[in-house]
């Protein structure tokens, strides 16, 4: 969301910064056997670094030039972890460690509640933080460049370096995200790491609504409960209709397709959106206006897709 939604970079290719955060923070405690919280920050940390390192070459493209060198970065990633074995255990993975804080152990299979207590803190306090950073002159510079380029280096915002700032950031979250995961799926390897699950981060901002906190977790929301719907319903019609259950090929993906654009069409804002709009509606009832929504001719147009 800061990266796509509020700096109006598009990338898919927050999967290999997800594969970045994991296995620094897994090799870091496995390898030097360093404690959780020291390797979880340091996991961060390398990661905002490699995400800057790769932004200074890739933010000279722009619109879905950049998107298509953001998956590229995805692809090439998979290969790269399989190419280095060593480190990485290849096609085998690895195995992350029990997360252990002030003497009290923290997995998702021995002891889940307290593992979802320590996802559930760093995520408010990631929160926090990114909340201070959009009230700070460096996230009204991220709006800034979204909005337009030439209206923000006219203002005295330096582009690349705003860019490059968004991309680090966003990447640093990212590879907590991924040191998390690694602990919540205990083994992985590549395949954990795909360009699926890229288009699946967009796909939640998309959904929630660019451009809003609110929405990113609206779309996590979405986003993880259509595959437990689709489960649900494919058992419900397979004891309807007395048959064997029967996998659709690509059922999934359609899906989350077909969602996608109804969004697009029709409630561009997302579900952020449709929320906002229906709190209104209720506090300006019975004077509430359909046109209060209609979007206005700006004086600039936007160059978030260019």
């Amino acid at each position: 969301m800061l990266l796509t939604g509020h700096a109006g970079q598009v990338s898919i290719g927050h999967a290999a910064f997800l594969a970045v955060g994991c296995y620094a923070n897994v090799i870091l405690m496995d390898r030097f056997g360093l404690p959780f919280l020291p390797s979880f920050l340091l996991a961060g940390i390398v990661t905002g670094i490699a995400g800057v390192l790769i932004a200074i070459p890739v933010f000279r493209l722009h619109g879905i030039y950049l998107a298509i060198a953001t998956l590229a970065l995805s692809m090439l990633v998979e290969d790269i972890i399989v190419l280095a074995e060593p480190w990485t255990g290849g096609v085998v993975g690895l195995t992350a460690p029990t997360v252990t804080i002030a003497g009290m152990d923290m997995d998702r299979f021995s002891s889940p509640d307290r593992f979802y207590w320590l996802c559930l803190a760093i995520a408010l306090l990631v929160t926090l933080g990114y909340r201070n950073i959009l009230r700070a002159p460096l996230g009204r510079a991220f709006l800034a460049i979204r909005d337009s380029e030439v209206s923000a280096q006219a203002m005295g915002v330096h582009l690349a370096r705003t860019k490059a700032a968004a991309f680090g950031l966003s990447c640093l979250v990212t590879g907590w995200a991924g040191a998390l995961l690694g602990h919540f799926f205990y083994t992985f390897n590549h395949e954990v790491f795909t360009v699926v699950v890229s288009i699946q981060l967009l796909l939640m901002i998309v959904i929630g609504g660019i451009g809003s906190i609110h929405g990113a977790f609206y779309g996590a929301l979405v986003v993880g409960i259509i595959p437990q719907a689709i489960n649900i319903g494919r058992d419900w019609i397979t004891d309807v209709l007395g048959t064997g259950g029967v996998a659709i090929p690509g059922l999934e993906t359609g899906i989350f397709g077909l969602i996608l654009v109804l969004f697009i069409l029709f409630e561009p804002l997302g579900v952020h959106g449709r929320l906002t709009k229906w709190k209104i509606y209720f506090e300006l009832f019975p004077f509430y206006r359909r046109d209060l929504f209609r979007r206005q001719r700006s004086y600039l147009k936007t160059e978030r897709l260019r």
